[in-house]
């Protein structure tokens, strides 16, 4: 018995220690400056963008054309990626193509095919979602939409990994950067279909990475929490909500660290506490009441002081 105490003793400090080493490495790169533009240019002369026509996609959009790479801009309504496009060509001298697209819908990947055809696309930006209801709700008062969701947070990512995946294997190189959500990480009570969305997301990304990474391909998935974007009604920003230009650059630090990342320190250590919460506490019905007030309040204030 005193053996096997040991053992465990020794178990439980081996895996903190581990913990510790990669925590490190994102205090170590959250001061350093973010990836260098000739690693990104170096996986393709184009990325493309989903959901690029507000938020984090319109934020990855920019930044990927200040470094060097030309864009493709995918999301549905037209007018906002023509501005969008233009401003990109005027600050950055990068060239942009726009393609209009209704991730909602199944019938649009020939479309977007046919658009990529010729291009050299060295990152991709899963981006695109939906979130039914940002105040917390029961899932029969969003259930009429869950199609919808389920077309734009897995089909659009298992659609468009195809499309680009094929061509970054033959050229052995290449980055997928999948945005998930915190509450992939574990399953969350009244956003139950978001959740288990993005849950889907974080799975697939990271067995992709694994088949793919010999072959030169980066494929990480991003589990943010709070982004201040439209989806989000523009919650105020503080210390651990991030605007989306904020968050954007910020994880390009991380794009080698592994196959899933927060995507910044603050949301790193929340999941971190989180996670210190066991499944019987959390989903406990004191738990689930508390939380469910304070984030109901938290959010209407922030909504209503816009």
């Amino acid at each position: 018995m005193e053996q096997f105490l040991l053992s465990v003793g020794l178990l439980v400090c081996l895996v903190c220690l581990v913990k510790c080493v990669g925590f490190s490495r994102y205090l170590f790169l959250s001061f350093c400056k973010a990836l260098p533009g000739s690693f990104l240019r170096s996986m393709g002369q184009w990325a493309v963008i989903t959901g690029a026509g507000d938020g984090i996609g319109k934020a990855y959009s920019f930044e990927l054309a200040r470094h060097g790479l030309n864009v493709v801009l995918i999301s549905r309504t037209l007018e906002k990626l023509q501005v969008i496009a233009e401003e990109i060509e005027r600050t950055t001298g990068s060239r942009v193509k726009v393609v209009q697209a209704d991730f909602t819908r199944e019938d649009i990947y020939d479309h977007i095919e046919e658009q990529l055809k010729g291009l050299e696309i060295g990152v991709l930006v899963n981006n695109v979602g939906m979130l039914p209801s940002l105040l917390p709700s029961h899932f029969l008062s969003t259930s009429s939409e869950s199609q919808s969701v389920i077309h734009c947070n897995i089909t659009s990512v298992v659609k468009m990994t195809q499309l680009v995946l094929k061509h970054m294997e033959s050229r052995r190189r290449g980055l997928i950067l999948n945005i998930s959500s915190g509450v992939a990480l574990r399953p969350w009570p009244l956003y139950s279909l978001y959740s288990a969305s993005k849950a889907f997301v974080c799975t697939f990304s990271k067995a992709l990475n694994v088949e793919y990474r010999d072959k030169g391909i980066i494929i990480q998935v991003l589990t943010p929490y709070s982004v201040s974007t439209p989806m989000t009604k523009y919650l105020n920003t503080s210390r651990v909500t991030k605007t989306a230009d904020e968050f954007v650059k910020e994880s390009l630090k991380y794009v080698t660290i592994g196959a899933e990342t927060c995507g910044c320190l603050a949301h790193e250590i929340l999941a971190i506490i989180l996670n210190l919460i066991p499944s019987r506490i959390f989903y406990s019905s004191t738990i689930q009441r508390f939380l469910l007030r304070r984030f109901s309040d938290y959010l209407k204030s922030n909504i209503s002081n816009r």
